[in-house]
């Protein structure tokens, strides 16, 4: 008899299997991820994404590009080409935020119906327009709901939402300290 492993839309052997690869040599966790970006105009600009290294070595398994289109709205001098620099962090951070949860309800045979998430983050321009050195140039706040369609009482999910924000590498990302290196090219 086949046991389905498959759960929320994820090959729960694969997980346990990739979980047990990177215990056994973690070197095969340490991934690089790469994005390119041009200039547009004005504030449109867009980014390509496609290769990365992860697991021991250089993938190149996406045959095209992500390409994700950066603007402002008008009310910021854009022109609504793409979502802004900030809203891209909330999409990024939703993403990685229900990917975990998901992945977490599979492994823990969580049948999960739907996902649903609201994001909101709270930016005072007078940071990035050097108004006041006494305003933070990022988000002062975000706060993330979760509306959850499941067959588990409620405990659990809350306790999948908690396990999601502990694991989540862009939660990490935004909420500590990250070394960044600006340089201009030869």
């Amino acid at each position: 008899m086949e046991v389905e492993t498959m759960m929320n839309g994820v090959d729960v052997d694969r997980l346990r299997e990739t979980i047990g690869a990177v215990k056994a040599k973690p070197e095969l966790g340490k991934f690089r991820f790469r994005a390119e970006n041009k200039w547009i105009d004005g504030s449109h600009n867009r980014t390509r994404i496609q290769g990365f290294y992860g697991a021991g070595r250089e993938d190149s398994s996406r045959r095209e590009a992500f390409v994700l289109d950066n603007d402002e709205p008008e009310l910021l001098l854009g022109k609504n080409r793409g979502a802004n620099p900030g809203e891209q962090v909330l999409h990024a951070l939703a993403g990685c935020l229900t990917s975990g949860l998901i992945f977490q309800a599979a492994a823990r045979g969580i049948s999960i119906e739907s996902v649903e998430s609201r994001l909101e983050g709270d930016v005072d321009l007078r940071g990035f327009l050097g108004i006041s050195d006494e305003v933070r140039n990022g988000y002062q706040g975000i706060r993330v709901t979760f509306k959850i369609k499941a067959d588990a009482p409620r405990e659990k999910l809350e306790e999948l939402c908690r396990l999601a924000q502990a694991h989540s590498p862009v939660l990490d990302t935004v909420s500590h300290p990250v070394p960044v290196t600006v340089s201009l090219a030869e």
